[in-house]
């Protein structure tokens, strides 16, 4: 538990920079104590209350509306007020810091929905949806952070936990209680409930990597040698001339972003120089950091051209990293006298595209999207982080060592602490088992007023 979780804290929950209305949040048993030393009133719960916003010597800071959210009834289920004024970073600030001086103290990021978790008011995967919640960037990840955020994350982990559980009881007072002559290895419930339990895991981790996409997306970048039309495929995939095309050979010489989404998935683009040894002191420092994107990649895109380098000859000296997926893009077959699809070569699946007139482009994208494992938004349920999935994977690798003890071993000891360790990793997602210090990097990363 939070060290300061009696603590009277204070925030702006509004956006920094000027705006029309303004909020001012505070949560603890001093927060009502508080609000009438600014406001003089004794707010009634959940009832708007407009009203002037005084400073120490009585002068008005602001007028707004003032609310009040009486515990257990509240965010955070502690009294939580809310001081709602103008929004210009003045008067916030003015407003936040009378707050401090009457005993709050300033919020650490993410403290409210901290408390909001330590309080039982949601568990740690529906605070974490509150955080997805804010950061989504598309219509889809909006809408399923929502419903991480109502529980349907949390349910699906929960009944796994309650499996796990069930089948635990079993096989421990088979091993506890000997006399009762319950032959667990031979009698066909705990392996036929195990294959269960694996296949369910494996049906909400499918969920939960169409989930993670959606709310991480992926980091594309786009490689070759020079002049092989890198910049022109990142202007159209992003839609924008954001790159500088010319027939110059190295015109690219530093690393160039856009986001952007495909089919609701967001995708980090990256074009880089081109792959070549130079002597120009500052293409070679474009090439430099080009090999450092390409260690970052999720996705790597080999553009190459079609009709200068028909059989890709510059990849077999470009010394790409041998871990990331790889795409081969055939740019320029409009030069070449080609036709635009999709194939393969080399063990790889080669797209076949002009990059300046478009033609090919949505092959590679559907490529991109199945590539990506993607099924669509309406095949998955939840949101979900690199963490939950790293939870779930150490929970199969749990099962399946299990299911060894089980069938090979019968090793009833083994399966049971297999069976325990499953269920501690599953319990982590929804924070009903953690560690203080995950606690931390995980509100660590939220905004101040939430």
């Amino acid at each position: 538990m939070s060290t300061y979780s009696h603590d009277t804290i204070a925030a702006i929950a509004t956006p920094s920079g000027r705006g029309g209305v303004g909020i001012i949040r505070l949560s603890g048993k001093n927060a009502l104590a508080i609000s009438r030393e600014i406001t003089g009133l004794a707010p009634v719960p959940r009832h708007a209350h407009y009203c002037d916003f005084l400073d120490v010597s009585g002068q008005v800071l602001d007028q707004g509306i003032l609310l009040y959210f009486q515990a257990p009834h509240s965010f955070t289920g502690e009294d939580v007020i809310e001081l709602q004024g103008h929004g210009g970073p003045v008067v916030m600030d003015l407003l936040l810091n009378r707050c401090l001086k009457l005993g709050a103290r300033l919020a650490r990021p993410g403290e409210f929905s901290e408390r909001a978790y330590l309080n039982d008011k949601m568990d740690l995967a529906q605070a974490e949806a509150v955080a997805d919640l804010i950061d989504a960037e598309t219509h889809a990840a909006a809408r399923l952070a929502t419903r991480s955020l109502q529980g349907s994350f949390s349910a699906a982990i929960q009944e796994l936990v309650d499996r796990l559980v069930r089948l635990r009881m079993y096989v421990e007072a088979a091993i506890d209680f000997p006399e009762e002559e319950i032959d667990f290895l031979s009698d066909g419930k705990v392996s036929t409930d195990l294959h269960a339990v694996i296949d369910n895991i494996n049906k909400v981790r499918a969920k939960a990597s169409t989930g993670r996409l959606l709310r991480d997306g992926i980091n594309l970048v786009i490689a070759g040698e020079p002049n092989a039309g890198k910049s022109s495929l990142l202007n159209a995939l992003a839609g924008v001339d954001s790159a500088i095309v010319t027939e110059i050979p190295g015109t690219t010489r530093d690393v160039l972003r856009e986001r952007i989404q495909l089919g609701g998935v967001p995708v980090h683009l990256v074009d880089t120089a081109g792959l070549r040894e130079t002597a120009d002191q500052v293409e070679r420092e474009g090439v430099r950091r080009a090999r450092e994107e390409l260690r970052k990649a999720d996705q790597l895109l080999w553009v190459y051209d079609a009709a200068q380098d028909p059989d890709n000859q510059g990849m077999q000296k470009a010394q790409l990293p041998g871990d990331i997926p790889v795409t081969l893009v055939r740019n320029k077959v409009d030069k070449a006298g080609e036709q635009p699809g999709q194939g393969q070569r080399d063990g790889l699946v080669e797209i076949r595209l002009s990059a300046k007139s478009g033609e090919g482009l949505e092959a590679l994208k559907t490529h991109l999207l199945a590539n990506m494992g993607f099924q669509g938004a309406e095949n998955t349920e939840f949101l979900a982080r690199r963490r939950h999935l790293d939870a779930i994977d150490r929970a199969l690798a749990a099962l399946e060592k299990g299911r060894e003890a089980l069938e090979h071993q019968q090793a009833g000891e083994l399966l049971a602490e297999d069976l325990r360790q499953a269920q501690q990793a599953l319990s982590e997602i929804t924070g009903a088992f953690s560690a203080d210090d995950l606690l931390g990097e995980i509100f660590s990363s939220f905004c101040i007023g939430k």
